[in-house]
């Protein structure tokens, strides 16, 4: 993988969520919609709150989330991961509800040894259940879609949910299934962040009411994102052909029986 800017965007929608790439926007202060969550010493602004710097050494990485939860919303960040020897380093971006059974929309980048590929691991979490990982090796147009399958008993994400971003010490599971430790000769590692505007319905963390954010008022709602257009889903059938090495749905060690959403 490069180490350029990926762009990641959530589109939490009534039907499906998606995640593919465009460009973000460059220009809102990062104190308008975040806050620094933890590792506050290890987080830099740069570029008058632009964009943000998290760091991680062997004492501690950081992370920082937004002020509000959503109920839905198109949600967007563009980052730069570590470069060179990154193994064990997972550079983490994803919706959360902090609830007892929580919601969890997750990307993570699995760090590697300079020259090895980059993982991008997905998952989604339902009422604190998740195993619906999927792993691609790719470079430009990472694309995961969890339907909404309510209509066949597969639970869907409901809660209002926080963005996060974080940079933690995952090495004894991210990197070759934890046999790749983190290098810490290398560190302090960092990863940086472009991209704070937020588009989205805020909700209370408590709300029962989720459901006047699938209002059509809300752009994203629109019936035109609840699905891909013809070209969105050649390209997102052949990331999962030719760089997709991991997929819950074909695991029957963990799932002897296949998942209804995989059917």
């Amino acid at each position: 993988m490069k180490y350029s800017y990926q762009v990641i965007f959530f589109a939490v929608v009534l039907l499906c969520g998606i995640l593919q790439l465009s460009r973000a926007r460059d220009d809102v202060n990062f104190n308008v919609n975040y806050n620094i969550t933890w590792g506050n010493d290890h987080v830099l602004s740069l570029d008058q709150g632009r964009e943000v710097q998290l760091s991680m050494d062997i004492q501690s990485g950081s992370g920082f989330g937004s002020k509000l939860s959503y109920g839905s919303g198109f949600f967007q960040m563009r980052i730069k991961l570590p470069e060179k020897d990154s193994a064990g380093v997972v550079t983490a971006y994803y919706l959360t509800s902090h609830t007892n059974y929580h919601d969890e929309l997750d990307f993570e980048f699995l760090g590697n040894k300079e020259g090895k590929p980059i993982t991008l691991q997905t998952n989604v979490f339902v009422n604190g259940l998740g195993d619906r990982e999927q792993r691609y090796y790719v470079d430009d147009i990472p694309i995961r879609i969890f339907k909404n399958a309510t209509n066949i008993g597969v639970n869907y994400p409901s809660q209002p949910m926080q963005i996060e971003a974080s940079l933690w010490n995952g090495d004894s599971w991210a990197t070759d299934g934890g046999r790749t430790k983190i290098n810490w000769s290398h560190a302090p590692f960092k990863a940086h962040f472009q991209g704070f505007n937020v588009d989205g319905c805020p909700l209370d963390q408590n709300s029962i009411n989720i459901q006047q954010c699938y209002s059509s008022n809300y752009w994203w709602n629109d019936k035109k994102f609840w699905k891909l257009d013809k070209n969105q889903q050649k390209a997102y059938q052949q990331v999962r052909q030719k760089y997709m090495n991991y997929d819950y749905c074909s695991d029957r060690s963990r799932h002897p029986n296949i998942p209804p959403e995989c059917v």
